[in-house]
This record gives C-alpha cells, sequence and structure tokens, in this order.
C-alpha cells in the first residue's frame, strides 16, 4: 500500500460523512425530523454510487493512460462511454425511461456491444495506434447516432429526458441503483488491477512486453474488460460524468513512482472523492435548480485539460 492510497483512503473516509449531512437543507441527525430515513434512503445510495461511479472511473482513466502510455487518455473517447450512453438514449427514444431496469440494462448492452466492437477491431495483436482508432471511431459513430436519436425524438418530453440525461447526475438514485453499479465497477476494477503488471511492462515499449511475455491479446482482453464494466456501469446509472479518468491520474501520480501499478487502485479512491466531493457541491450551490454532476465536471475538467495541453507544449508532462 503506497502512500497515494493512504492519503486518498483517508480523504474519502471525512468526505463520506460530510457528504451525508450537505445539501440545501443540512442534516442534524440530533434534530432534524425523519433524519434516519433521509440519510438511509435518499443521502447513503447516492454517497456509495457517487463513490463507486468515481471509483471506477479513476480506474479506467488511469488504466488507460498507461495502456497508451498519454497522459491526456481518457475512457470517454474510446467508445464504450458513448455507446453505452446511445444504449440508455435508446431507451428514453423507446420510452422504456420508467421502466426501473431498462434504461440500465439497455445502456450496459451498449457498452459491451462497444467492447465487442472494440475487440473485435483491434484484435488480438492491432497494437495500440488500431486500437486508438478504434476506439475513436466507435465514439464518433455513437455520438451521430445520438444525436439523430435526438434530432429525431418522437416528442418534446423524450427530447428533454435524453438531453437531461446525458448530462449526467446522481439526483433520485436509490439502493437498486448501488446494486446495480457497485459489483460491475468492482469487477471492472478488478480486471484492472490484474493487468497492472502487464501495464508496468509496457512502458519499456511493446517489444521489450512482448520478451518479458506480456501477451498483448490477453492484456487488451483485460482493459477491454475492465474499462466496459467500470464505464458501461457508472453511464447506465448516472448518465455521462466526463474528465474523471483524465484528472485523477495527474492527482495521484506525484505521490506515486509513475507506474501503472501503483496508480490503479489510488485513482480508484481518487476518484471516489473527487465524484463525492463534487456531488456534495452541486447539492448545496445556491441555484433554482441542481446543478447537473456532469456539467460541473465538465466546467472543472476542461480548464485542467487546457492546462495539461499546455504543460505538454513546454515538455513538462
Amino acid at each position: 500500500m503506497n502512500r497515494a492510497t493512504l492519503v486518498f483512503a483517508g480523504l474519502l473516509a471525512l468526505l463520506l460523512p460530510l457528504s451525508l449531512l450537505a445539501g440545501r437543507v443540512w442534516i442534524d441527525p440530533a434534530s432534524t425530523p425523519n433524519a434516519a430515513l433521509i440519510l438511509m434512503e435518499l443521502r447513503l445510495p447516492r454517497a456509495l454510487l457517487a463513490v463507486a461511479i468515481g471509483a471506477g472511473l479513476g480506474a479506467a482513466g488511469a488504466a488507460m493512460q498507461g495502456y497508451l502510455r498519454n497522459p491526456l487518455a481518457d475512457p470517454g473517447l474510446f467508445g464504450i462511454a458513448p455507446m453505452a450512453a446511445l444504449g440508455a438514449v435508446a431507451s428514453l427514444w423507446f420510452g422504456f425511461g420508467p421502466s426501473p431496469w431498462l434504461l440500465p440494462l439497455m445502456a450496459l448492452a451498449g457498452a459491451a456491444a462497444g467492447m465487442a466492437m472494440l475487440a473485435a477491431i483491434a484484435g488480438r495483436t492491432g497494437g495500440i495506434a488500431l486500437f486508438t482508432l478504434a476506439g475513436l471511431m466507435i465514439a464518433s459513430l455513437a455520438g451521430a447516432l445520438t444525436a439523430l436519436a435526438i434530432t429525431l425524438s418522437p416528442n418534446a418530453f423524450a427530447m428533454s429526458e435524453i438531453v437531461l440525461w446525458l448530462n449526467g447526475a446522481l439526483t433520485d438514485r436509490s439502493w437498486r441503483d448501488v446494486a446495480l453499479a457497485a459489483p460491475l465497477v468492482v469487477a471492472g476494477i478488478g480486471l484492472l488491477l490484474l493487468a497492472a503488471r502487464s501495464l508496468d511492462a509496457l512502458t519499456l515499449g511493446e517489444a521489450a512486453a512482448r520478451s518479458l511475455g506480456v501477451r498483448p491479446g490477453w492484456l487488451l482482453g483485460l482493459l477491454v474488460g475492465g474499462v466496459g464494466l467500470t464505464v458501461g456501469a457508472s453511464v447506465a446509472v448516472a448518465g455521462i460524468i466526463g474528465f474523471v479518468g483524465l484528472i485523477v491520474p495527474h492527482l495521484v501520480r506525484p505521490l506515486t513512482d509513475r507506474l501503472p501499478s501503483s496508480l490503479i487502485l489510488p485513482s480508484a479512491l481518487a476518484g471516489a472523492c473527487l465524484v463525492l466531493a463534487a456531488d456534495s457541491l452541486v447539492r448545496i450551490l445556491p441555484l433554482v435548480t441542481e446543478l447537473r454532476l456532469g456539467i460541473a465536471l465538465s466546467l472543472l475538467g476542461a480548464p485542467f485539460f487546457l492546462w495539461l495541453l499546455v504543460r505538454m507544449r513546454r515538455g513538462r508532462l
């Protein structure tokens, strides 16, 4: 267990109880009426879902940056998140939104389709370049089909539902959503941890990694499965939550030896902290309606991305 793991585990232990109390109405367990009911049925499942989503996206971001050897890589750029979003949009388009299970299941089906397409196109020996191009093609196709669905919405209500859902939020989530997403995220992070040592070898180059016994097809399968489960589960229950996988590894990297195996678990904890803190913030902002979590993180992530680009231009990354 490295220093980064301890730091972000401690931070998460502080943020979690605070997030349960934060909101338009701050909860005082001793005096607030029905405090136990509010905490158990509203605040706690939302907080745990934020932890699960942030952990999955953070771990996926660290693994993708390690595999592509690119500090600007983000799991949302490689087709799985857009395909999961397309599955959910199809559910809303056909009027299945009110169903408690069909929307997340169709989102997971979209993520699985994206995983299958990525693995089929990149193949066992396609290499990093082909993997990147395949992911960008899938993301572009899913984005175009999502835009088409919005354009051809059967009614204004469906269009509004699609647009709001794509912005991402944890509002009105329940224990059912936690039960759906958390096991998939844990399984996905487990696959990414299995790939960690191979990712370390890949930092020496593809040829050196092969000489050390890394099997490219096996590594690609672990990554596609791990990223697909973590990102697909997150999109299935919360919509598009962007930039977490980009931001988090950069926060963690200075506290580690910068090897992928040292980044994945701390990045999961840091991602949980980031999404939990952001969700608490959107709940307490004095706005007419609650700011969507996806919008809040995009407002944070876009300047961060620009800062990374400036650092890369100056040769500091």
